[in-house]
């Protein structure tokens, strides 16, 4: 967004509503994209919604990347690196005819900047801008150069990692509840348009339900609540608790709009977790970014196209190639401005296949090996630095999206680790080699009647293993579908080929710690010690005091307490999921 922004005072000549009169005002949303830290930037937003119908869209609400208040007040270059609201004099080297940066329709008035991408009424709206705060006025401030340009301004109250407690905002503000109020209530009574607020649960439901009053009460016409604690991030984000959304639904006042937000991997969980916490719309972050295409209905048995495929067992997806295809196809329509390259297309089985063979010869020119040795051959990796918010963002967003895909093709996965941020020409090659690799998956699959994708696929592993002599096989898988400490009926749920978009399972916490992901400290294996030699000396009790609560209890260990510690990502072992929760 240009410096030249002032105020919010033109957000609207209507009157401002609140509340549920808001909701419906735009259009009574069902499906919300999440805000998610430098990933839910307008050309990821352009994605998820080109997957909908015209009927789906209209249901459609999404949300800003989270943005730091303060900085966004403060200083023009991070707004106009973060929120690219208006048509910036430099592009396409100046303003032209067709593509003028300002207009006005009396030459007597001072011309007006023109929509550019993000909130633009044409095709991003309903928009809603969140910010992170733990002060009133520089809080408002910043709501008040965003407002011309969306619907709402949301306050996070969700944000767990490590950078919110230190710089005190996110879910560590939710012991402050005298200052939460004063955020909300402030811009409640000075910002031209709604505020809303996105938070965890706490402790206990009644808790929780107190803070959500405090919420509401300082003048927040939405609140989306997050059904988990502050402490589940990582390898400890475990599951989301459905029945306290549905607690504050019954003991809420009917009118208040509510949000529900966690366990929602595939479509098929939105209307489960409607029916199952009373919600008014289901919001979806990581589940979108596995699969943009989470909010759109599936096409009915046959009529799939190219797009869409289904396999021998029913079960289907939009293909990898065909959601990167449409990535880029944005990228050049929306954020570079000019028209996407003429592609052939998608393959199916049956099309002719001599590009195939005249395709590989230019992947045996690409180089393999870590990225870092590659830049450091090629002179250094010293490019040009982007500064969009579109083109930053698409090295993490391919590598979300091909998670399952790169783990099986990692010379792809290399070759994208060497693109540089902004670099589109060298991203394009990359969708080039993923479109051959996804076709020669098809083949295969036809070719082996579909036994080329049976190899097993192991879920995490359980906390323990051990079965009893008397329990079938049949009966010990029955029991670990239905086992809330496991993650193999969610696995065997979402599990598709791997040339389709699909979500990342995290393992539960019981079952990082089994299979080494995460591990206890020396002071919790001391507990644990403690724990399991009283219980076999039968001095329970003396135990308790020493060694404290016992491993259940433990999991998950609440920030700031020594505990439970999580290791980082290692680059050789692409299997791990990272540690990184990009939402709150």
């Amino acid at each position: 967004m240009g410096s030249s922004t002032t105020s919010g005072e033109t957000a609207t000549a209507k009157a401002k509503l609140h509340g549920r009169a808001f909701y419906e005002s735009i259009g009574s949303p069902k499906f919300v994209l999440a805000p998610m830290v430098d990933q839910s930037e307008f050309a990821w937003r352009m994605l998820t919604r080109s997957f909908m119908t015209p009927a789906e869209n209209s249901k459609l609400l999404a949300y800003t990347p989270m943005f730091h208040a303060r900085l966004f007040e403060e200083a023009a270059k991070y707004r106009e690196s973060h929120f690219e609201a208006i048509r910036p004099a430099t592009l396409n080297s100046g303003a032209s005819a067709s593509h003028p940066t300002s207009v006005s329709a009396n030459p007597d008035q001072p011309p007006q900047p023109i929509p550019f991408l993000d909130g633009n009424p044409a095709f991003d709206r309903p928009l809603f801008v969140q910010f992170c705060a733990n002060n009133p006025e520089h809080l408002l401030a910043a709501a008040k150069l965003a407002a011309p340009y969306c619907d709402a301004v949301d306050l996070n109250l969700g944000c767990p990692q490590g950078i919110a407690r230190k710089g005190h905002y996110g879910a560590f503000l939710q012991e402050d509840q005298e200052l939460i109020f004063k955020l909300i209530n402030n811009l409640h009574k000075n910002l031209p348009i709604p505020v809303t607020a996105k938070i965890r649960i706490l402790e206990t439901k009644e808790d929780t339900l107190a803070y959500a009053k405090n919420v509401l009460a300082a003048g927040a016409s939405i609140i989306t609540v997050h059904g988990r604690r502050r402490e589940q991030k990582g390898h400890l984000t475990g599951v989301a608790d459905w029945e306290y959304l549905r607690y504050l639904r019954e003991n809420l006042p009917k009118e208040t709009v509510i949000f529900a937000n966690g366990n929602v991997l595939q479509h098929d969980d939105i209307q489960r977790c409607l029916e199952a916490t009373g919600a008014d719309a289901v919001m979806s972050a990581e589940g979108n970014l596995s699969d943009p295409a989470i909010f759109a209905e599936p096409p009915p048995p046959g009529q799939e196209r190219r797009e869409y495929w289904r396999g021998k067992d029913g079960k289907g997806g939009y293909r990898v190639d065909a959601v990167f295809r449409r990535y880029m196809d944005i990228i050049h329509q929306y954020v570079l401005q000019h028209e996407p390259p003429t592609r052939r297309p998608l393959f199916v089985v049956g099309d002719d296949e001599t590009w195939l063979a005249e395709g590989k010869s230019q992947e045996a020119d690409q180089e393999e090996g870590p990225a870092r040795k590659k830049r450091k051959k090629d002179g250094g990796g010293k490019a040009e630095k982007c500064t969009s918010p579109n083109l930053v963002a698409m090295r993490p967003h391919l590598f979300h999206l091909l998670r399952h895909f790169i783990s099986k093709h990692t010379d792809i996965r290399d070759a994208l680790a060497r693109c540089h941020a902004g670099d589109v020409p060298a991203v394009e090659k990359v969708l080039d080699m993923v479109e051959r690799r996804v076709a020669e998956g098809l083949i295969e699959y036809e070719r082996t009647g579909g036994k080329s994708v049976e190899e097993p696929e192991p879920g995490p592993k359980a906390a323990e293993t051990t079965v009893p002599a008397d329990v079938s096989k049949t009966e010990a898988a029955e029991d670990a579908d239905l086992d809330p400490e496991s993650s193999v009926a969610t696995v065997k749920k979402c599990k598709r080929p791997w040339w389709i978009a699909q979500p990342i399972v995290r393992p539960l916490p019981k079952e990082a710690l089994a299979n080494g992901s995460i591990s206890l400290s020396k002071k919790e294996k001391r507990k644990q010690e403690l724990a399991e030699k009283a219980a076999v000396g039968g001095n329970a009790n003396g135990a308790c005091k020493e060694a404290g609560k016992g491993l259940e209890e433990e999991l998950p260990k609440p920030d700031g307490v020594e505990g439970i510690r999580e290791p980082t990502m290692h680059t050789k072992k692409p299997t791990l999921t990272a540690d990184e929760l990009v939402y709150g």
